[in-house]
């Protein structure tokens, strides 16, 4: 009766261990803070990872590639993409990650004004001329000259 209890206590022991889990032990997964700036300042700047921020700001991003979109009013959106490169560290050293280009730096360029519509004139039309006209009598000026036949 002994041997079970023993049998039956060990097997409970190991049912419990197989329920633990090792997640406590791993580490966070790995970020990097990028700076990000614009020209002029005072942009939006949205990572496609989900932060924003105006400029000059920086934001923790994941070990993963992302863009960033810059927007300001009477400027032109800019999208910058960013490379993320994760080095995984071994036992002795901890896992480190660095982005390219940090920081991240957009040039605004300002929206062209829009071209007003010029307004459309209106032609009169030219008195038709009478070239074949015969001159009026006791005009000063002679009858034109029938065009030669071709």
């Amino acid at each position: 009766m002994r041997r079970l209890v023993v049998i039956a206590a060990a097997g409970l022991s190991l049912a419990g261990c197989s329920s633990m889990s090792f997640d406590a032990f791993k580490s966070a997964p790995p970020t990097t803070t990028v700076q990000l700036e614009s020209t002029p300042p005072g942009a939006e700047a949205l990572a496609s990872s989900g932060q924003s921020c105006k400029t000059p700001c920086s934001i923790t991003v994941p070990g993963n590639d992302f863009s960033v979109t810059f927007s300001l009013d009477k400027f032109q959106p800019a999208t910058v993409p960013v490379q993320v490169v994760v080095n995984p560290g071994d036992f002795t050293t901890s896992a480190t990650v660095t982005a390219t280009p940090n920081p991240v730096v957009a040039e605004l360029q300002p929206l062209k004004p829009a071209r007003k519509k010029a307004a459309k004139r209106v032609r009169k039309p030219k008195p038709a001329a009478a070239a074949a006209a015969p001159a009026a009598e006791g005009s000063p000026f002679p009858a034109p000259a029938a065009a030669p036949a071709r």
